[in-house]
């Protein structure tokens, strides 16, 4: 019969907005904090004849299943057998940012910088760590170091765009986030490549990011989006909605007969 090892470990608060929207997760897990139930240890140990390969994709496996404690377990058994391996350094900062465990996720990640400086995901998921602790500075210049690395990934402006949000930098926020749609129109719906996506602080900022997400649908011509995201800054309460009828990325969107009635739907009518 097969053994259940359970391991209790603290409760831990987890605010997550789009993007990732996540991500490396991820970075597609959006905007309400929520109590996350104590962590289990649900599967027996790794089997100490397995191979490095065979642990690590069992590892995925259970990440994927969400069983982080143990992803972990069989990420560290695959790293005894295969020493300095960044690749499975990063996986394990990957999980231990899905746990929330910011300072962890640090030393993982500048394990695997150390291992393999030219890897460009750990940097990013470095700087997703340094923003949970609202290091936003620090994150900001992680992204970058990421991003002259590797300057394809849509998930890595991402983050940078959220970064310079929290810190109320909006136009080189703007910016991060354009090129992270040009680079992937999806971006927003998930976390790509392994790397988790930063997720915003606050209602204001959420509301803001989804006007300012819908502006730049709107500007590329994706009138679905750009509806989805002016709605969501709708129901955020974004306080210069307003500004859709001046602003020029909206000058075509303001044509369509689904803006005229989204626009309609914000009028509430009171009992007397």
């Amino acid at each position: 019969m097969s053994r259940l090892r359970f391991w209790f470990v603290s409760v831990s608060l987890l605010a997550f907005f789009v993007c990732a929207w996540a991500v490396a997760s991820p970075a597609q897990t959006s905007e309400q904090v929520q109590i996350k139930p104590p962590a289990l240890r649900m599967v027996d140990p790794p089997a100490p004849d397995a191979t490095a390969a065979d642990l690590e994709a069992r590892a995925d496996e259970l990440h994927e299943q969400k069983l982080y404690l143990d992803a972990i377990d069989y990420y560290r058994a695959a790293l005894a057998k295969s020493p300095r391996n960044a690749k499975v350094l990063n996986k394990i900062c990957r999980t231990q940012l899905m746990m929330t465990h910011w300072r962890d996720a640090q030393k993982s990640c500048e394990q695997a910088i150390k291992a393999d400086p030219h890897f460009a995901d750990p940097r990013n998921n470095l700087g997703v760590a340094l923003y949970g602790e609202a290091k936003f500075n620090a994150a900001i210049r992680q992204y970058r170091k990421a991003i002259e690395i590797d300057n394809e990934s849509a998930s890595f402006f991402s983050n940078l765009g959220a970064a310079y949000f929290a810190r109320k930098e909006f136009p080189p926020a703007v910016a991060a986030y354009q090129h992270a749609l040009e680079l992937d129109p999806e971006v927003f719906e998930r976390s790509s490549r392994g790397g988790v996506q930063a997720q915003l602080p606050s209602p204001e900022d959420r509301a803001r990011y989804d006007y300012t997400v819908a502006k730049l649908y709107a500007k590329m011509g994706f009138s679905d989006r750009s509806l989805e995201y002016l709605r969501k800054a709708m129901e955020e309460g974004y306080k210069d909605f307003k500004n859709v009828y001046r602003d020029s990325e909206f000058a075509e969107l303001r044509k369509d007969k689904r803006f005229v009635e989204l626009m309609a739907s914000r009028t509430t009518v009171l009992p007397e």
